[in-house]
């Protein structure tokens, strides 16, 4: 057998050569990568590094990915290598006593709940306009219940695609994730599990979480800012995000970004059966809704329920993650990487309800395929593990986490202008400013 040093596997982490370490021993995933069922990127963000705890997590039963672990066996770290550190050590029994505890059992009482509460919300808001007339009251109340199908579809299928619900049996999570996104979204699960997974494996990790690529439009963080500034002359005002955010961030990040991200995904990647679940989405669509309300008006109605719905869900999803550190890879232990990237929210029933359990962020990104509704349970575990390593566990009111995005962003801005401002003078800031 092969024995390798840390130094060893830190020299294949390049983009033709990928190595990762796996409880003590070594892969070559240069080529699994490419085949892998959770994407090429979440595996090879790891590449170099010690994947244990990443594997851990994404994994409800890690014996069936385990059986394809040995084609790409490498060998072994050498045994005064594998000592494994305290706070992976102490993580690893925590993982250990939440098995125990039964925390990974879903409830299907709640999922199922929860799947006929999403299905006869969308059946209440057509027959209000098909009862009641298309008159602007009957309007507004189908466009709000529709509204709320559409995010709490999207948490639903977030719970699927993370195998929270059927675990083992994940061709039913998939399958089910796909009636979620594609059949009550017109989405594509495939392109959502790309980007998410990605999220999940590196949060708030500059080139490798998607969540920070948004250079285009906005800096974020405290090292972001810098490196765009020193790099890009021509740039966006980013000294205004913070007001300019509430215009084109949250109202149009679904009918804009996602629309033509995730299509684009579809097609690129030939993804036939997202492909046919989208269609059937819109077909759907235009013969319940273009027949009852007309083209016109059946535009008007997708396009202000997918403001609305783009709003809700970029304010929830981003409040847990902007505001936190937002830092290049260095390849931080589980623990401290979620803790530096992720915060949660105040606990209540309407903050359960309307963050589709997300309040509870940190527990999520801990244990991702953990049932939604097992996150509270564990929090005092996960917080004094916390404290024995001095980890600042963050919790907010809802408010107040909306209002610290755009702090962040004021911030991340303000960084940006000095730091601009150094590298190209102050003439060339007011020109970009202007």
């Amino acid at each position: 057998m092969n024995l390798y040093t840390w130094k060893d596997v830190e020299s294949h982490d390049k983009r033709d050569d990928k190595w990762i370490v796996i409880d003590g021993e070594v892969y070559d995933i240069t080529q699994w990568s490419k085949k892998h069922p959770g994407g090429s990127k979440v595996i090879s963000h790891y590449a170099g590094q010690n994947a244990t705890q990443a594997f851990n997590a994404f994994h409800s039963d890690i014996s069936i990915p385990s059986k394809y672990l040995k084609a790409i066996h490498k060998g072994s770290l050498k045994e005064e290598e594998k000592q494994i550190s305290n706070i992976d050590q102490d993580f690893q029994n925590l993982r250990e006593t939440v098995h125990k505890l039964g925390m990974f059992k879903p409830s299907y009482w709640f999922y199922g709940l929860n799947m006929f509460h999403v299905i006869a919300l969308d059946v209440v808001a057509y027959f209000i306009l098909r009862y009641f007339g298309i008159g602007w009251m009957p309007f507004i109340i189908s466009l709000a219940i529709s509204v709320v199908v559409q995010i709490q579809s999207a948490y639903l299928a977030h719970d699927f695609g993370h195998t929270s619900v059927f675990g083992t049996k994940y061709k039913i999570d998939s399958f089910l994730e796909r009636i979620c996104l594609g059949f009550m979204k017109g989405g594509s699960a495939k392109w959502w599990n790309h980007m998410h997974f990605q999220h999940h494996a590196k949060p708030n990790v500059l080139n490798k979480d998607p969540d920070t690529r948004l250079e285009a439009l906005f800096v974020v963080g405290d090292v972001m800012p810098v490196k765009v500034a020193e790099r890009k002359k021509d740039s966006m005002p980013y000294n205004w995000q913070h007001r300019y955010f509430l215009v084109i961030g949250p109202p149009f990040l679904f009918p804009v970004y996602f629309l033509y991200a995730l299509n684009r995904h579809i097609l690129t990647r030939r993804e036939y059966l997202d492909f046919f679940f989208t269609i059937c989405y819109w077909t759907r669509y235009w013969y319940l809704y273009g027949g009852l309300l007309g083209f016109t008006s059946a535009l008007a109605f997708q396009l202000v329920m997918r403001v609305f719905e783009s709003s809700w869900f970029t304010w929830v999803s981003q409040s847990n993650h902007i505001p936190m550190s937002i830092e290049e890879d260095d390849a931080k232990p589980w623990l401290r990487l979620q803790l530096n990237a992720t915060c949660n929210v105040e606990k209540s029933a309407f903050n359960d309800w309307f963050t589709g359990h997300l309040d509870f962020q940190i527990e999520h990104h801990l244990f991702p395929t953990m049932p939604r509704h097992n996150l509270y349970k564990i929090q005092p575990l996960v917080k004094s593990l916390c404290a024995k390593y001095d980890l600042n566990y963050e919790v907010k009111p809802l408010l107040k986490s909306f209002k610290d995005i755009v702090r962040s962003l004021k911030k991340s801005g303000q960084i940006w202008l000095k730091a601009y401002t150094r590298f190209h003078g102050s003439n060339a800031c007011n020109n970009n400013s202007s």
